[in-house]
C-alpha cells in the first residue's frame, strides 16, 4: 500500500515502530476522521446493509498495543483478532467483513468472513486495500474507507443480496465505525 509505514528487523527500526504506535493516539484519528465524518461513514454502512445479507464493520485503530509491538506481530494479526472481538465472524450467513485502518502504520487490512470470502480472490481484497491507500496517501481516509465501503458493499449485494420476499432481518452488529 502506497505510503504504509515498515519497520527493518532491527533496534532502530523496532523502536521508531514502538514510538509512532504509542505517540499516534485518538486526537489523531479525531483530526483524520472528525465525528461528523464517522457518522457518515456509519450511515453507509447501515444503506450498504438494507441492499444485502452481509454486515460490515469498520474499525480504527490509533496504534498497535504493546503485545503486538513487542512481539513484533503485524497489523494483519491485529486485524484478525479485532475481527473475532467484534464478532465480525459471528454473522448468520458466515458472510461479514471488518475493514481495519491502522493510522500510525497506515495500514489497512480487509477480514472477510468464509462466506463472502470463498467469493473474492485473494488479490481481490488487497486490490481494495492498494486503491483506499492510495486515497489516505492524498489525505482523504473518508474516501478511502468509502471507497473500499462501496467495493465491499458491491460484493455482498453481487453474492448476498437482499431479497424483498424474505422477512426482514435484524442487524447483526452494529453499523458505527468503532475507533480504538
Amino acid at each position: 500500500m502506497p505510503g504504509r509505514k515498515t519497520y527493518p528487523p532491527t533496534w532502530a527500526g523496532r523502536l521508531q515502530r514502538l514510538l509512532r504506535n504509542r505517540l499516534t493516539d485518538r486526537a489523531d484519528v479525531r483530526r483524520v476522521l472528525p465525528p461528523d465524518a464517522l457518522a457518515r461513514l456509519g450511515e453507509r454502512v447501515a444503506a450498504s446493509e438494507r441492499r444485502h445479507t452481509g454486515q460490515i464493520r469498520i474499525c480504527i485503530e490509533a496504534g498497535l498495543p504493546w503485545s503486538y509491538i513487542r512481539r513484533d506481530a503485524p497489523a494483519r494479526q491485529r486485524a484478525v483478532t479485532q475481527f473475532g472481538k467484534l464478532r465480525v465472524w459471528d454473522t448468520e450467513d458466515n458472510n461479514g467483513v471488518l475493514i481495519y485502518l491502522l493510522l500510525a502504520e497506515h495500514a489497512i487490512e480487509i477480514v472477510a468472513d468464509r462466506g463472502i470470502d470463498v467469493h473474492a480472490d485473494p488479490q481481490q481484497w488487497r486490490e481494495m486495500a492498494r486503491r483506499m491507500g492510495r486515497a489516505f496517501g492524498e489525505h482523504r481516509f473518508e474516501d478511502g474507507l468509502t471507497l473500499a465501503l462501496e467495493e465491499v458493499s458491491a460484493l455482498l449485494v453481487e453474492h448476498f443480496p437482499a431479497r424483498e420476499d424474505a422477512p426482514p432481518r435484524g442487524n447483526e452488529l452494529p453499523d458505527s465505525p468503532i475507533v480504538i
